[in-house]
């Protein structure tokens, strides 16, 4: 079995590599843990890895808010500095200090 390593973390800004949106992680999953729907629902010759980690996002493009599920293939550091708008961000996290979210509330 692969263990795969989480490149990104908790409370840190991320936007996409290929779409326009942007966010702040709020839970990672060590590898693929969404339905076979959500999977099949994506073209095939664009499938991301499903060993590989996988983040939870509290995302926003220029028109809406909304949550992300994107493997980390996906994903880079968002180095804009600019705090995420996403109105469930103040309730899970405090300030933005250095691009990066503390987590503000324990999770199960």
């Amino acid at each position: 079995m692969l263990t795969a390593e989480a490149k990104f973390t908790i409370g840190q800004v991320v936007r996409h590599r290929k779409h326009p949106f942007r966010g702040v992680i709020f839970d990672v999953d060590p590898t693929f843990s969404n339905t076979q729907e959500w999977w099949d629902s994506i073209p095939e010759d664009v499938r991301p890895n499903k060993e590989q980690p996988f983040y939870h996002l509290l995302a926003e493009n220029d028109s809406s808010y909304y949550v992300a599920y994107v493997s980390e293939q996906n994903l880079e550091q968002d180095i804009s500095g600019q705090p995420v708008e996403h109105p469930e961000v103040i309730a899970l996290f405090g300030d933005m200090n250095n691009g990066q979210y503390r987590l503000d509330v324990q999770l199960n």
